[in-house]
């Protein structure tokens, strides 16, 4: 999915970039004003509580431009200080194939004790990923 850009944003103003309640995170940038790292770029748990249903993992070790993920978000942060600037944040996602495997009434049904097995032999069913990379495009004089 591609937006148009976001309002500009002023240097040194954190702001949240998407929410992925799924994941339980929040993105959340800042310009920060220097030449050499002009934006500074995180992952934020939104609560202790929240119980993820997907997980948030490192681009740069997942690599997904390259295998199985899908571009799902794609965002462009302006700099309110230098137009000629912006952040350019792309979210990825990789699904898991959750076909439903139905019983004989055409019921899905989970079983505590074959879910409580699976999760000791670590076998549980694979969850949803999510990764985001950040660059930098333009520069301030």
């Amino acid at each position: 999915m591609a937006r148009d850009a976001v309002q500009p944003q002023a240097q040194g103003a954190v702001h949240t970039l998407r929410q992925i309640p799924e994941a339980c995170a929040r993105l959340e940038g800042m310009f920060t004003g220097q030449a050499d790292d002009p934006y500074a770029f995180t992952v934020v748990r939104i609560s202790p509580q929240c119980q993820p249903r997907a997980r948030f993992v490192d681009a740069a070790k997942a690599k997904p431009a390259e295998s199985g993920w899908v571009l799902n978000d794609l965002i462009r942060v302006p700099n309110a200080a230098c137009p000629a600037q912006q952040a350019v944040v792309h979210v990825w996602r990789k699904p898991v194939d959750k076909t439903a495997k139905l019983d004989g009434q055409g019921q899905q049904r989970i079983y505590l004790e074959e879910q409580s097995k699976k999760a000791k032999a670590g076998q549980l069913d694979a969850i949803p990923m999510y990764a985001a990379q950040m660059r930098v495009e333009g520069a301030c004089k």
